[in-house]
């Protein structure tokens, strides 16, 4: 279960880190756009955590 629940919070993450993005680049807010660059990295880090528990639980 917890593979599920890290790859739909990574999901998560990266969709709300683009939409940061995209809101600090129409405000020309660097700032915000910095955030969302990290955010989106840490769903992509948190989707990958789920990849790996799922690959790991079918052989365990």
């Amino acid at each position: 279960m917890g593979e599920l629940t890290d790859k739909a919070k990574g999901l998560g993450n990266e969709i709300a880190g683009n939409i940061k993005q995209a809101a600090g680049r129409a405000s020309n807010d660097p700032r915000l756009e910095a955030e969302g660059i990290e955010q989106e990295r840490r769903g992509e880090a948190q989707n990958l955590k789920g990849k790996v528990k799922g690959a790991l639980g079918d052989k365990v």
